[in-house]
């Protein structure tokens, strides 16, 4: 029996590339990115799924006649077999992903699936809790579940597929596709060649999104493993990745080491065991997982299962994942690596999977690098050309906004910055479907003025021309953005009308008192923000996106893509706005020991808690607007995870000395 809780925890293992694997506690694949060999041929991006699962089972008895799955599968419409697949009766993610199986006879087998940072390659071993008898065997049969397809996609039986294996020094080498890595497997036991096809396989989650769910994926044999001798070892690689492994694990080794496969490749995991426990927390040890290259340099991932590095996104979630871990080195890799995207005063907010030219369409992803830049440079001593390097690519995003770059970008009279183009969603609001988009925001866009005031602010400290601009678009922000009743407008100037007001009530107000090093409101207008927002947007899993009762507000995060992205910022709560409303919270109410006990416990707490009900040690993309507030989106979602480890910096024990950072000259 499949318990359903199950197959809402999933689990990440990633290979610090872009690649990764990943399933559900329950075992069951529910999305088409669940993977057990997931690489990435063009770091991080070209993602290709290569092993999508295995079924397993045991064999027992003088005739082997007493069988038992251990894996069980989902098939279209919704059956699950084999039937009477053993038990998930324990699972945990430390070190790796680790299942104790209860079998039919009351015996535990434990199976183990472990990702090897900085390469694509996958271990997977078992075991029996209480070994048999040597003189009884115990035969385990592992089938791999292989396509060869872009981890967007489905594959589908074809003639085309190639099921030949090499076996050659040990291991079996099979190239489905000539386009695509080879599938490289090396265990201690023996492969039995059976080449088949398993049909219909059925990912729920998938068919939830309103999405193709139905896949095939061939087999093209089995290893077998009798247990009652010892664990059983399969090692699935990408490409050339088992070699590497092997290499490494031979070059400075001892010959005791590496004498064989089995000793060999226990000696990587105890390695990548190691490894792990060098992390100061769980938390510390999930950030690490968005970290990944980009050319010679470093980015940042947006999030699992389907996201690659967003300027925005990276630029938001290394301030926890990185500056508030102590990652600085990575923190400048990166800074370093996006500073020479500049273009007309813009940096890019994605790169394509498919290795074309940047895409330079956001408004405020420059703006979130110079807070970023701000962060890095307050938190310690920096190298004279480091630092010369940041401050220039800061300086000529400010020169590009100041004179009017791409899309309606640019400074007003007033000192407010302006954006909107036809057709195009330039803020974090950016949910667009076909020429529709959702949430148009063109005009003055609060949030926008709060990130554009404080790069004014932070740029002054090296170069004063920006002072008398910052000024003037302080001015004009509480001039023009108070609302009447309290709180703030969300657009001003809509659409380029000027006077024109968009009143509705959404998160972005928040920025204007928490989140950025420089506050633009205080006292009873900043009191006012922050009762506003916790009066119609604050839930345990962050900020909704729109105020309950307003037009258009959407309660629920589900359904078709166009059901969802008309959800997406409509109502829908996203965790990382959690950071910005805490440091408002502590700024308001104050930042002594009760405060920040009381803010742990109200605030924090919520999404710590979170961390074990979707992506396993992680906090997901978004959540429902409506209570229960089901997690919803990517599971595992970089600056959620990043803003709560910026909370908990904000609560520590020891409060910082101000919350107001000036840069230093």
């Amino acid at each position: 029996m499949v318990n359903a809780a199950n197959e809402q925890l999933e689990w990440l293992e990633p290979d610090g590339h872009g690649g990764f694997a990943s399933g559900t506690v329950a075992g069951l694949r529910t999305r088409r990115y669940h993977a057990l060999l997931l690489a990435a041929t063009r770091a991080p991006a070209g993602r290709v799924v290569l092993v999508n699962g295995v079924q397993a089972w045991l064999e027992a008895g003088p005739d082997r006649s007493q069988r038992q799955a251990l894996t069980a599968q989902r098939y279209a419409p919704d059956v699950i077999a084999p039937a009477g697949a053993a038990e998930v009766c324990g699972f945990s993610t430390q070190p790796w992903p680790t299942w104790r199986l209860r079998l039919d006879d009351g015996r535990i087998v434990v199976a183990e699936c472990l990702v090897v940072k900085g390469l694509a390659l996958t271990l997977l071993r078992w075991r029996l809790a209480q070994p048999a008898a040597p003189a009884v065997p115990c035969w385990l049969r592992v089938r791999p579940l292989l396509s060869g397809r872009d981890y967007h996609a489905l594959h589908h039986e074809n003639p085309a597929f190639d099921f030949h294996a090499e076996i050659a020094n040990g291991a079996v080498r099979w190239r489905p596709y000539a386009s695509l890595p080879a599938i490289v497997a090396r265990s201690n036991g023996r492969y039995l060649d059976e080449p088949d096809w398993y049909r219909n396989f059925c990912y729920v989650r998938e068919r939830e999104r309103g999405l193709d769910c139905i896949e095939d994926l061939a087999t093209p044999g089995l290893f077998e493993f009798d247990l009652a001798r010892g664990p059983a070892l399969l090692v699935l690689a990408a490409g050339d990745a088992l070699d590497e492994a092997w290499a490494g694990l031979q070059h400075g080794a001892t010959a005791s080491a590496t004498a064989d496969f089995q000793t060999g490749f226990l000696a990587l995991a105890e390695r990548e065991r190691a490894r792990r426990a060098s992390y100061a927390s769980t938390l510390e040890r999930a950030a690490d997982a968005y970290l990944v290259p980009r050319g010679a340099g470093l980015s940042m991932l947006a999030g699992f299962p389907w996201f690659t590095d967003w300027g925005r996104d990276t630029f938001i979630a290394m301030r926890g994942l990185l500056l508030a871990t102590g990652r600085r080195g990575e923190a400048e890799a990166i800074l370093l690596g996006w500073s020479g995207f500049v273009s007309e005063g813009m940096l890019p907010n994605r790169f394509p999977d498919d290795g074309g030219a940047p895409e330079y369409n956001s408004v405020d992803a420059s703006l979130w690098f110079i807070v970023a830049v701000h962060d890095y440079l307050a938190g310690g001593p920096v190298q004279a050309g480091v630092r010369d390097r940041l401050t220039g690519a800061v300086n000529a995003i400010l020169e590009g906004y100041a004179g009017g770059t791409r899309y309606g970008i640019g400074a007003d009279t007033d000192g407010l910055l302006h954006a909107g183009a036809p057709g195009m969603q330039l803020t974090w609001m950016d949910a667009k479907v076909g020429d529709w988009v959702v949430t148009p925001r063109a005009g003055k866009p609060v949030e926008v003025q709060a990130l554009w005031i404080n790069a004014l602010r932070i740029g002054t400290a090296w170069d004063p021309r920006w002072a008398a601009l910052a000024d003037q678009a302080h001015a004009a922000f509480a001039r023009r953005f108070i609302a009447p009743d309290g709180g703030l407008h969300d657009v001003v100037d809509v659409g380029g009308v000027a006077g024109a007001c968009d009143a509705s009530v959404r998160p972005n107000q928040i920025f204007a008192v928490g989140g950025l090093p420089f506050a633009l409101l205080e006292g009873p207008a900043a009191r006012a923000v922050l009762e506003r927002v916790r009066a119609d947007l604050l839930t345990p899993m962050g900020l909704r996106t729109l105020a309950p009762g307003s037009p258009g507000y959407a309660g629920r995060y589900r359904g078709t893509p166009l059901q969802r992205d008309a959800a997406y910022h409509q109502g829908t709560v996203w965790p990382w706005l959690m950071g910005a409303y805490v440091q408002a919270w502590l700024r308001v109410h104050g930042n002594g020991v009760l405060q920040r006990e009381e803010a742990r416990a109200r605030f924090m707490q919520p999404l710590v808690q979170a961390l074990g009900v979707a992506g396993l040690d992680h906090l997901s993309e978004v959540a429902d607007g409506d209570a229960p507030h089901y997690c919803g989106g990517a599971p595992f979602q970089a600056w959620s995870l990043g803003e709560l480890l910026r909370i908990r910096q904000m609560l520590a024990e020891e409060a910082p000395a101000s919350d107001r950072v000036v840069v230093p000259r």
